[in-house]
């Protein structure tokens, strides 16, 4: 097996062309994708009018850890950045191997799950209920194949495109909703809980809320491909996150004071109904070709993040060799892209993976949970060379805790299925360790 400096000196490598902007731009279409807006009506259901705190608090939770992931992405900028903390804190390759592809698969299965969900919003858009469901899916990960082997600059493009139309959305949302700003008390309940202190249902239903800031840790992943990525990523993070934040709360409170949260949780589409009551003229069809953009969004980093995770695995020594490789002219892992879509072409053909999705769900939060451990093991090792953004130990730590505290409430609140098959792909992911016994020793140490 060829060490990673090897490989350096007889392959091109990585194109940075990447800034502060379109980092931020790249984080953020993640997050906005994540669910926000079907999420809203769900929260709604469980924090009343209220769900905008609930927003708040799953921020000071989501903070935490975006915070790890920046000070990361300043002191090791590389791709496969989750998997490479993880050996260097614990040198366990075991360990590092299990994390990247626990990473991997969840990048997979939300590919999937768009792609399935992206062919239906178009059939419904065009009147195409005519064509396989499967088809256009198929079609869909092609398309995204295709710009994401195309090159870096191409795909950052049509990232930034998509987010913008994606923040527009909710921007008109907020807009459409905003004269009704104050028409109810923001500090109200369901009914059935009137007995339960706000602040207990508030952060019950910030667990949920958690969920819509999920997106920030695609960012490390692309470290290689930012220009001066020390000083770009935690200015990316912090910039995706902050909006992010802004446009959920403001959503939040638009949201509730046009419909009832109780209605609002029963409603198929919560922001299409929002939109209906708030601006009966608006046509329909604007939310649904928003709503392409914000799934192809997702699916487009969740596709670029998994191929930039095999690519530093393989250079790691954690996968083999030829998946580190990049294409002489189009400067992209050209390997890990086919081997993706090797696995994603089964994936979007069979039946659903909603379950699947659940799942990886929870491993994600396992992730979190060894990430944040990783960086309070390195802050607090002698010797570790500081990056230009730095956070003292005790958030790290606390953000593992957090991160565990959720898992545990999302493995409590879960049927047996989600957890059984998390269980089943960390089983399946050690069986290919086994068997591909990877060697971590050429894992550079700068």
């Amino acid at each position: 097996m060829t060490t990673p400096a090897a490989a350096a000196n007889s392959s091109p490598s990585l194109v940075r062309s990447i800034g502060p902007f379109q980092l931020a731009l790249y984080a953020l279409g993640s997050m906005l994708g994540s669910g926000i807006y079907g999420l809203i009506g769900k929260a709604a259901g469980q924090a009343g009018t209220a769900v905008w705190l609930s927003f708040l608090v799953a921020l000071v939770a989501a903070l935490l850890t975006a915070l790890s992931y920046a000070s990361l992405g300043s002191r090791y900028p590389r791709a496969g950045g989750a998997a490479y903390a993880t050996q260097r804190a614990f040198r366990l390759p075991i360990l590092s191997f299990t994390i990247g592809l626990a990473l991997v698969c969840s990048g997979l299965t939300s590919v999937a799950t768009q792609s399935k969900i992206f062919s239906a919003n178009l059939a419904a858009l065009f009147g195409l209920e005519a064509l396989p469901p499967s088809a256009i899916a198929l079609g869909f990960v092609l398309i995204l194949t295709a710009i994401v082997f195309r090159g870096i600059r191409e795909s950052m493009w049509v990232n930034v495109l998509c987010t913008l139309i994606e923040a527009s959305g909710l921007l008109i949302v907020i807009a459409a909703g905003m004269s009704y700003w104050g028409s109810v008390s923001y500090f109200d309940v369901p009914a059935e809980k009137a007995d339960v202190a706000l602040a207990i249902i508030v952060v019950q239903a910030s667990v949920l809320s958690f969920f819509a800031f999920i997106g920030f840790e695609d960012a490390i992943n692309v470290a290689e491909e930012c220009k001066d990525p020390q000083r770009t990523i935690p200015i990316g993070l912090m910039a995706a996150t902050a909006a992010a934040a802004v446009l959920y709360i403001a959503v939040a409170v638009t949201a509730v004071s046009v419909v009832p949260p109780a209605e609002l949780a029963a409603a198929p589409s919560p922001l299409t109904e929002v939109m209906k009551r708030s601006a009966p003229g608006f046509p329909g069809w604007v939310m649904t070709a928003i709503a392409l953009f914000s799934v192809a969004n997702t699916a487009l980093v969740n596709y670029i993040t998994g191929s930039r995770l095999i690519y530093g695995m393989s250079n790691q020594g954690l996968l083999h060799d030829k998946l580190g490789e990049v294409h002489e002219q189009r400067r992209t892992p050209h390997y890990a892209i086919l081997a993706l879509l090797i696995v994603l072409v089964p994936l979007v053909l069979a039946g659903s993976i909603a379950d699947l999705a659940a799942a990886t769900v929870l491993l994600l939060l396992l992730v979190f949970v060894v990430v944040n451990a990783s960086l309070y093991v390195l802050i607090r090792r002698e010797g570790e060379a500081p990056g230009k953004f730095e956070v003292p130990a005790f958030l790290p730590l606390g953000g593992a805790v957090v991160c565990g505290a959720l898992l545990v409430t999302r493995l409590i609140s879960s049927d047996w299925v989600a957890p059984v098959l998390a269980a089943g792909l960390i089983a399946g992911i050690l069986v290919i360790y086994a068997v591909y016994k990877p060697d971590a020793s050429a894992l550079e140490r700068p």
